[in-house]
C-alpha cells in the first residue's frame, strides 16, 4: 500500500507565481471564486471585517433605513406627522427623517408624534425593527469585543546562528497584549518546491524543534530548529533555500486564561527573510526596582555573529 506524503492541507500541487502560502495577517494566501451570496454568512462576515468596514456598515445600514422610512411617510403624507415642519420639500423631507430615526432607536423625544391609523402602524412597525436591529447590533458589536484572539508579536526574520557546537534555525516571539497565556505551543513546517517526473511538487517537511511548548510567554520566547543530521537543512546554505523557494510555516496554540479559551496564530517566513549568521540580541532587562521591562521594539534586533564553516557544507552527492 502506498504511504501518502505529508501534506498539512494547502496540497502538494504546485502552482507558479504563489509568493507565500501564509501572507503577513497570518492569513492563508487563498481568494475564493464561483461563490454566491448564499455562501456569506452576516455575522461571520460582520465579526472577521476590519473596524472602520464594521462601522461604516452600521452607520451606513441606519441612515438607509431611516432614509426608507423617511419617503414611507412622506408618501402617506407628512401632515400626518404632528409637529412636523411642513413650509419646505426639505423641511418635510427632515422632519420624517429625525423622526424616523426616534423611532427607531425607542428615543421618542415627543415634538413629532404619528397622527392617523397608518402613521402609527408602520412606526410601531419601526420600532419592533429597531429594537432587533438594536438588538443584532449590540451581539455584533459585544461578539467583536470579546472574541479571544493571539496578539503575537514576531520577529521580522529568522536567523542562522551558532548553536551547541553547530547552527540552528531561530525566530522569536512575544506576547503584544498584557493578558496571560500559557501552555504555548508552537509548530513548524517547512514547504519547499522539488522536482519530480510529473513536474514541480510542493514538499512540506517538519521540523524538529528544541523546545516545542513553554509553559507562559511573559517574556520572549526564540524557537529553535537544530540543524542536525536528521534536518532538511542539514548542510544546506542559502543558495538551497532560494532555489527551492522555502517558506517556512508556523502555527500557534495557546489557552487565554483572561477568555479561559484556547486561541491560534498563524505566521510565515521565506527564504529571504532568513539571515545567515545573526543571533538576536535581548529585547528584555531588569529596571531600577528589580522589575522585567519588555521592549517589543527589539523584537527583530540582530547582531552578527559567525558560524561554523562546517555547518555551511553543501552535500556533493
Amino acid at each position: 500500500m502506498h504511504k501518502p506524503s505529508f501534506d498539512p492541507g494547502f496540497t502538494e500541487k504546485y502552482r507558479g507565481g504563489l509568493t507565500r502560502i501564509i501572507n503577513a495577517k497570518g492569513e492563508f494566501n487563498v481568494r475564493r471564486r464561483g461563490t454566491s451570496w448564499r455562501d456569506v454568512h452576516p455575522y461571520l462576515f460582520m465579526l472577521n471585517a476590519s473596524f472602520p468596514v464594521f462601522a461604516a456598515l452600521i452607520f451606513g445600514g441606519f441612515i438607509i433605513a431611516n432614509i426608507v422610512f423617511a419617503l414611507i411617510y412622506m408618501k402617506i403624507g407628512v401632515q400626518h406627522l404632528e409637529g412636523a415642519d411642513l413650509s419646505t420639500p426639505l423641511s418635510r423631507f427632515l422632519s420624517a427623517f429625525f423622526f424616523s430615526a426616534q423611532t427607531f432607536t425607542t428615543v421618542g423625544y415627543g415634538r413629532i408624534s404619528p397622527d392617523g391609523v397608518l402613521t402609527s402602524m408602520v412606526a410601531s412597525l419601526q420600532a419592533l425593527l429597531g429594537l432587533m436591529a438594536l438588538a443584532i447590533g449590540t451581539g455584533l458589536l459585544f461578539g467583536r469585543f470579546s472574541r479571544p484572539a493571539a496578539r503575537l508579536a514576531f520577529s521580522k526574520q529568522m536567523v542562522v546562528a551558532p548553536y551547541q557546537g553547530g547552527i540552528s534555525l531561530q525566530f522569536r516571539m512575544a506576547n503584544r497584549r498584557s493578558n496571560n497565556l500559557m501552555e504555548i505551543e508552537v509548530r513548524m513546517i517547512m514547504s519547499t518546491v522539488e522536482s519530480s517526473e510529473s513536474g514541480p511538487v510542493r514538499k512540506y517537511k517538519t521540523l524538529t524543534l528544541e523546545r516545542h511548548q513553554v509553559q507562559f510567554l511573559p517574556l520572549t520566547w526564540t524557537i529553535v530548529h537544530p540543524i542536525e543530521e536528521s534536518s532538511p537543512m542539514w548542510r544546506q546554505g542559502p543558495e538551497y533555500l532560494k532555489e527551492h523557494q522555502a517558506e517556512f510555516l508556523i502555527t500557534i496554540k495557546a489557552f487565554d486564561d483572561t477568555f479561559f479559551q484556547t486561541v491560534h496564530a498563524r505566521h510565515s517566513y521565506r527564504f529571504e527573510e532568513v539571515v545567515w549568521g545573526a543571533r538576536f540580541v535581548p529585547a528584555f532587562e531588569p529596571d531600577a526596582q528589580g522589575e522585567m521591562v519588555l521592549d517589543l521594539e527589539k523584537l527583530s534586533e540582530i547582531a552578527a555573529v559567525e558560524i561554523p564553516v562546517k555547518a555551511l557544507e553543501v552535500h556533493n552527492e
